[in-house]
């Protein structure tokens, strides 16, 4: 089955109290709506890749001025460029075949993501400072098509659904688990943690117009279905 990716706003989430309640409600309805008209279903509940952390080999980000001018790769995705131009950095697209090279031979001098790919990928070799952000937030539906689903009948759209959706709520405390608990084991391999206050980030991101253009492009309906969860954000 394909997946739906779905990347939270840049510092808009402070915890999964927020997340879970808007995924599993109005705001994962609204998105799944959406992917309703290009002819596909997607299942109810949401599965978790974990908040993004950023690392570097530099220096640890702290504040948002240590972003400032910082080589940093990033999914090929425009929310990402978006939001790391807007603190002033130099993000680069790079396809994540290519990320631990690209830290090895100091094309970027940092990267983001969960701290399950950091320990998976085996980024803690070539990144000494990880910074727990959690500037963005990662989840994915699964997929399947529109009308093959309609055309199945009802008991077996009942047990496809009742497994992926128990599945996604186990991968969810899995993924929680985790990621609450690499930092140790990352430590031991060498790694140097802080923790930043997020609220400076948020400040110089809605100076910089950060919010108000993605609200544009995501519509005023889904942004405020988003606020109603996270807050004001523009």
């Amino acid at each position: 089955m394909p997946v739906a990716s779905i990347n939270g706003i840049g510092f808009a989430w402070k915890s999964y109290d927020q997340i879970w309640p808007a995924m599993d409600g109005e705001l994962g309805a609204h998105v799944r709506g959406a992917i309703a008209k290009v002819g596909l279903y997607a299942f109810e509940r949401m599965w978790d890749n974990g908040y993004r952390q950023m690392t570097a080999s530099s220096h640890a980000v702290a504040t948002p001025d240590d972003l400032k001018g910082f080589k940093i790769r990033v999914p090929v995705s425009p929310l990402w460029t978006s939001m790391f131009k807007a603190f002033g950095a130099a993000p680069a697209s790079i396809n994540f075949s290519e990320v631990y090279s690209a830290l090895q031979t100091k094309i970027v001098e940092g990267q983001e993501n969960p701290l399950s790919i950091i320990d998976i990928a085996k980024l803690y070799e070539v990144q000494k400072y990880c910074s727990l952000t959690n500037h963005m937030w990662d989840g994915f539906w699964f997929l399947a098509n529109g009308k093959m689903w309609e055309g199945l009948p009802e008991d077996l759209q009942e047990i496809v659904s009742r497994n992926l959706n128990e599945a996604a709520l186990k991968d969810r405390a899995d993924i929680k688990t985790l990621n609450d608990t690499l930092a140790d084991g990352l430590k031991g391999k060498g790694m140097v943690f802080n923790s930043p206050d997020p609220q400076p980030f948020r400040d110089t991101l809605n100076k910089a117009g950060f919010y108000d253009e993605w609200k544009g492009k995501y519509g005023a309906e889904a942004w405020a279905l988003l606020e109603k969860y996270t807050g004001s954000l523009a």
